[in-house]
């Protein structure tokens, strides 16, 4: 396993807008905003130290659930690999790649592919999946989807290690006497595991190099941190792992529109002690939101948390 964040650095990426539309966070300008918005976003991340920006993945939005969660998900790999071609630093990361929806080694072949192609920036974020009626549509059973994800980090793994992997898994049976390429440019291509259940958290703490938590509340958070490495101990040692979390929605600065009760706003230096909480924690990378009216708006808020947050964030 494999860290790839410094030590005493709190990174910070975001998932970035307008590639989904779903209510559960569109801001209204989103709805007939195009690539060029989301272009413009990835380009301002890569000049503002982000860490990363991240692409999410939905084949289908079954009905009635496509009322509130839209139908505009762009495909995970394919707007990666274009991100990669016009950005230079910023990590490319899938929050998260549903494994049981491609088999092993197609997932496998894609990141490597994405890994170099982007000169090795690429960070297979995982998931188990959530819409039972997606994966009906599929032709692929929902009840196994744990199982599966398991199994595909297994392959996965063998993979991004050899050209010529050699792995035998329960539902996938041997896979051997074959070559996949091209190799990727990191070392080792980082697997971060998302998810909160018991689960997801065992998941990470066994075959993770990061963890991805998705809806954990915050007061939970040092439970669940705990537990990722309280379990990673007892099963492969003292192995770092980067520790994630989701952060509150912000606006630097005081708003002069209703930006409603559940952003955060203020300072530079209060919104940085917001965040160096999680710091405390023993988390090492944030996915940060902020509320916005406009894409330009949008934009002055990421070069402003640039400027003015990230040079107090520490862990």
């Amino acid at each position: 396993m494999a860290s790839i964040i410094p030590h005493g650095r709190l990174a910070y990426g975001m998932q970035l807008q307008v590639q989904s539309k779903s209510k559960t966070f569109r801001e209204q300008w989103e709805e007939d905003a195009d690539s060029s918005a989301i272009a413009a976003l990835a380009r301002q991340a890569d000049a503002a130290g982000f860490f990363y920006v991240a692409v999410s993945d939905h084949v289908v939005v079954p009905k009635p659930m496509d009322e509130h969660m839209q139908t505009t998900w762009y495909d995970t790999v394919t707007t990666l690999g274009w991100l990669a071609g016009i950005t230079q630093q910023v990590r490319l990361l899938s929050h998260v790649y549903v494994l049981a929806y491609r088999h092993p080694l197609q997932t496998a072949k894609s990141f490597m592919t994405l890994d170099e192609l982007s000169g090795g920036r690429a960070i297979l974020g995982t998931g188990v999946g959530h819409l039972q009626r997606e994966f009906e549509l599929l032709g692929l059973d929902f009840d196994a989807r744990g199982a599966i994800a398991d199994e595909s980090i297994d392959v996965i793994r063998a993979a991004f290690a050899d050209e010529y992997p050699d792995v035998t898994t329960p539902r996938f049976g041997r896979l051997s006497d074959a070559g996949i390429a091209p190799r990727p440019r990191q070392a080792r291509l980082p697997i971060w595991v998302g998810g909160s259940s018991k689960a997801a958290l065992r998941r990470a703490a066994e075959r993770g190099d990061g963890w991805l938590p998705q809806g954990t509340p915050r007061a939970e958070m040092p439970a669940s941190t705990a537990s990722v490495l309280e379990h990673r101990k007892q099963t492969i040692g003292d192995e770092p792992i980067d520790l994630g979390a989701i952060s509150d929605v912000f606006y630097v600065g005081e708003p002069t529109w209703d930006v409603g009760g559940r952003t955060f706003t203020g300072t530079a230096e209060r919104i940085a002690d917001r965040l160096n909480e999680f710091g405390a924690m023993g988390v090492s990378h944030l996915q940060i939101r902020f509320r916005n009216r406009a894409l330009d708006e949008l934009l002055d808020q990421m070069e402003a948390f640039h400027a003015e947050v990230a040079p107090h964030l520490q862990r």
